[in-house]
């Protein structure tokens, strides 16, 4: 896959979408720690998709898409917590555990053909 530009990789974009989801969801959440921690990790996704992108060598785009896929389990792990502790009702929680195994898989599938 050839691309122009960061922002015509599939990826990104959903990583983009993610991290719009959760600012929205926690934005009023009081527990700030908590909420500094998801939007930090869900922002790593698509900063990280980027940076390796600009690097311009597929060995360290490859190294930068890994983080990415670590800063998208971080975010799945928060969210099993932020619904355990109530801080999002059933459905944010599906739609962004949905969201953040398709990067995840979308990562894995780029780092392949690296």
């Amino acid at each position: 896959m050839k691309f122009n530009s960061f922002e015509e990789i599939h990826c990104w974009q959903k990583s983009r979408g993610i991290a719009l989801i959760i600012n929205k969801e926690f934005k009023y959440c009081k527990d700030f720690s908590f909420k500094d921690q998801i939007h930090r990790a869900s922002v790593s996704i698509m900063n990280n998709i980027a940076e390796g992108f600009e690097r311009k060598g597929n060995k360290e785009f490859k190294k930068f898409l890994y983080i990415a896929k670590g800063s998208c389990a971080e975010v799945r792990s928060m969210i099993y917590l932020a619904k355990d502790l109530n801080y999002i009702n059933e459905r944010v929680y599906q739609d962004i555990l949905n969201r953040s195994i398709v990067i995840s898989k979308m990562l894995s599938g780029l780092i392949k053909t690296i």
